[in-house]
């Protein structure tokens, strides 16, 4: 599912708000979620996940080319620990859709 995908599920389940609106939301929802992991902050979404910053060390590699040592700055990356409720559901097979079936939806557009 893409961003667009998103508010148009969310724009259909409101129809008494206009898919502008909709857009509107859902891009202040990211917009502050990004600025939260930006200072460092941390998100937790109950049944879902939580975000959060991690930090990873300076070190050593390698050129994978020359094979001669490069140095790797430290660095701050998102990370996303999925939450209980969220593993169960992806994990349920009764809700697992064949591949076959998924091809015949996109079939009808």
């Amino acid at each position: 599912m893409t961003k667009s995908g998103l508010i148009e599920v969310v724009a259909e389940r409101t129809p008494h708000i206009s898919k502008k609106d909709t857009e509107i939301v859902v891009n202040t929802i990211f917009d502050s979620m990004a600025q939260a992991l930006s200072k460092g902050e941390r998100i937790e979404i109950r049944g879902f996940g939580s975000f959060q910053v991690k930090v990873r060390e300076a070190r050593e590699g390698r050129n994978p080319k020359t094979g001669e040592p490069v140095h790797i700055a430290a660095k701050r990356t998102p990370f996303f620990k999925v939450g209980k409720e969220l593993k169960e559901m992806v994990d349920d097979v009764r809700q697992v859709v064949p591949d076959d079936e998924e091809d015949d939806e996109d079939d009808d557009e």
